[in-house]
């Protein structure tokens, strides 16, 4: 009898076991605007299908995209074989502010008992999560990895005269579309003849994630024979394994004919005389008008000594900035002024470690966030000094 009656409950609970859909997100995820969020729609089905057919919704509040095909398989749930459906997505968050996903509805042609197809729509309800602001200025740009490649098609600091540089720059970011990427730089100097040619962005899907790739190029070759120097380019961008902010440059680079190194060293050292009238002269016409020597100068020249001058002046916009932002409260804030007077030393080629946010990117994007308190105060006088910011309190 009790055989009898276990048989019963079982049958009854498989015929009790109904169709559904859900949608899975990672648990304790507090992506930034333009982070990859892994999302997995989930059916479990006891029903015999004939046709299915399935459109995630779009939205104005996300980007997404299909990681690989959908998968079909049988599993054992509660004693009864299931149908189980699987699709594997990438959202992409536009904005900060709470982000609601779904409902999604999967649209089923079923087999009844008696043989009819019937249509069977199951609907997977709306999840919904919170979406943290990006701290720096600029599109978003959040990956798991990114990598910059320099290459160079001849030494640029001892072209042979004529010769034109071919640079070309790559860019690889793991899990980022590729309009998240940056817009090319502008590579110009007066004494340079630049040439880009056009950009190419290309994605590769992958079961991780989109793997996005950014080539620029350029042909350069100077006006003179008089060396120069291209700056460095860097942007920021959001670690999503690290989960704290970075810093990517192209590097500076020099430039120049070799034979106007060549004709240096062939110069011979003047006598000691000349040398003191040289000096004299010199002296003299700083004496005599600073600003006609300075609008005098080439304008390679010009931006040298505005740089010089700027590492001197005891006036800085960007701490008071920083400061006032410490006393505000707004850690957010904080994070803009700190990406400004960090963005001002490289500028000027003051020293940057890439370890002055961690502490506070921790604060607001680490996975225990909102668990520790930010000493504010105690991370813009570690900056300021040129420290690590290790200013979590308990």
């Amino acid at each position: 009898m009790v055989r009898w009656a276990s048989l019963f409950l079982l049958l009854f609970a498989g015929d009790a076991y109904a169709d559904g859909l859900r949608l899975l997100l990672p648990e304790g995820v507090r992506p930034v605007v333009g982070e990859m969020l892994p999302v997995t729609l989930r059916g479990e089905y006891t029903s015999r299908i004939a046709l299915e057919t399935l459109t995630f919704p779009g939205s104005d509040s996300y980007d997404w995209m299909q990681l690989a095909r959908d998968r079909w398989r049988d599993e054992e749930i509660g004693g009864r074989t299931v149908r189980v459906f699987e699709r594997h997505l990438a959202l992409f968050p536009r904005h900060a502010g709470t982000l609601a996903i779904g409902p999604v509805t999967h649209h089923l042609t079923v087999v009844d008992e008696k043989n009819l197809r019937v249509p069977l729509d199951v609907t997977a309800a709306p999840v919904t999560l919170d979406v943290v602001p990006y701290p720096a200025g600029g599109t978003p740009l959040s990956a798991r990895n990114l990598t910059i490649k320099d290459e160079l098609s001849a030494a640029p600091g001892a072209l042979r005269d004529g010769e034109t540089l071919v640079r070309r720059v790559t860019l690889t970011a793991d899990g980022a579309l590729p309009h998240m990427l940056p817009p090319r730089p502008v590579l110009r100097e007066p004494w340079l003849i630049s040439f880009a040619a056009p950009e190419q962005r290309e994605m590769l899907a992958t079961p991780n994630g989109p793997v996005t790739t950014l080539v620029w190029e350029w042909h350069l070759r100077p006006k003179t024979g008089e060396p120069g120097v291209l700056p460095p380019v860097s942007f920021p961008w959001f670690d999503t394994a690290t989960r704290e902010m970075r810093t990517a440059e192209i590097p500076a680079l020099p430039f120049g004919y070799a034979s106007f190194h060549d004709n240096r060293s062939g110069t011979v050292r003047l006598p000691s005389r000349e040398a003191a009238m040289g000096v004299i002269a010199v002296v003299l016409g700083i004496a005599a008008g600073l600003g006609l020597c300075v609008s005098g100068l080439a304008p390679r020249h010009r931006a040298d000594l505005r740089r010089l001058l700027r590492r001197l002046s005891p006036l800085d916009p960007t701490r008071r900035r920083l400061k006032r932002a410490a006393r505000s409260g707004d850690l957010l804030a904080l994070r803009r002024a700190t990406e400004a007077y960090l963005r001002r030393r490289r500028e000027l080629g003051l020293p940057v470690s890439g370890c002055e946010t961690a502490a506070l990117d921790a604060a607001l994007y680490g996975r225990n966030a909102g668990d520790e308190e930010y000493d504010r105060s105690a991370g813009v006088d570690a900056l300021l000094a040129g420290k690590a910011s290790l200013a979590l309190r308990p």
